[in-house]
């Protein structure tokens, strides 16, 4: 499937910096009341929403050109996959209509889908009708990466791993920032340049000031 995609499909790569400093405040003090439901709150459940509400604002990224490359169909439900390192190798389950979870519906079908990848229960339906992939490069230690697009989904993200490192304010002071890299790869026959850098902007912002989301959260 991924020489598939390397030798079909046109990618290429966007990459920018995540600051990440607010939404570390805000997983902090949520996790105790995910806790208290037996939730584990990770940050992946915050990145997989923020795809879905930029999703509606940009909703070429959540289509699909077919093999003549002739028809792009535009896909109604946000089925947002996450790479996986499975008991059978690497597997790309998806959770689906994100559109229309909460943030603790999303962790809680999370938690409960990588633990059944871990142990190679998935089922059939969770392995098929994507939309856009996760690769969490970064719970594992890597800082970037180019991901390879999952056939037929039209983009992936790469997340690194979170860094403390000095950047500048507006005013020139230096502070201390939690940064991770984020590496896009589009599908370029569907996606240009302009319109990945304009919804990884959307993306990030949501993100970085996660309180936003809660003006489209239902």
């Amino acid at each position: 499937k991924m020489m598939a995609s390397v030798s079909t499909i046109p990618h290429f790569t966007v990459s920018d910096e995540l600051c990440m400093d607010n939404l570390i405040a805000l997983r902090n003090k949520l996790k105790p009341v995910f806790e208290r439901e037996s939730v584990k709150l990770s940050f992946l459940p915050f990145f997989i929403k923020a795809l879905s509400l930029a999703m509606k604002t940009f909703p070429v990224l959540n289509s699909r050109l077919n093999e003549a490359g002739t028809e792009l169909t535009y896909l109604s439900a946000h089925n947002i996959g996450i790479a996986v390192d499975s008991k059978i190798g690497l597997t790309v389950p998806n959770i689906k209509n994100v559109e229309t979870l909460s943030l603790f519906d999303i962790a809680e079908q999370l938690n409960a889908m990588i633990e059944r990848a871990r142990v190679g229960k998935l089922t059939n339906a969770e392995l098929s009708n994507g939309s856009i992939s996760v690769s969490n490069i970064g719970a594992i230690g890597g800082i970037t990466a180019t991901p390879v697009i999952n056939k037929p989904d039209v983009a992936i993200v790469a997340l690194g791993k979170t860094q403390k490192l000095p950047r500048f304010t507006e005013n020139g002071d230096v502070v201390a920032s939690n940064v991770m890299m984020v590496n896009w790869s589009g599908d370029h026959r569907v996606i240009d340049g302009a319109t990945m850098v304009k919804f990884n902007n959307l993306w990030m912002d949501y993100l970085c000031h996660p309180e936003k989301m809660l003006v489209h959260l239902r």
